[in-house]
């Protein structure tokens, strides 16, 4: 797999994931990141550690980032957008 880069950072994991979710059933292979105890505290907001990351490869950026688009109307911040 290709190195994976952060598209969006959201405020809790269960946010991320269904981000990813919808990237997947786009056939857009997506991952999270996310500093909460090992998925211990899911609706935690995470914005203390960083958030949870949607990372994606960098040859799906562009199509991922179509296919989240208008998904967020705040999402934490991002070096792609």
């Amino acid at each position: 797999m290709a190195d994976l880069v952060c598209i969006r950072t959201y405020a809790t994991r269960v946010d991320a994931e269904l981000a990813k979710a919808l990237l997947e059933a786009n056939d857009i292979y997506a991952a999270v990141s996310a500093d909460d105890l090992g998925g211990c505290l899911p609706g935690t907001p995470l914005g203390f550690v960083g958030g949870a990351r949607l990372l994606v490869a960098q040859a799906d950026i562009e199509d991922a980032l179509e296919v989240l688009e208008g998904t967020d109307d705040n999402p934490g911040p991002s070096e792609w957008e």
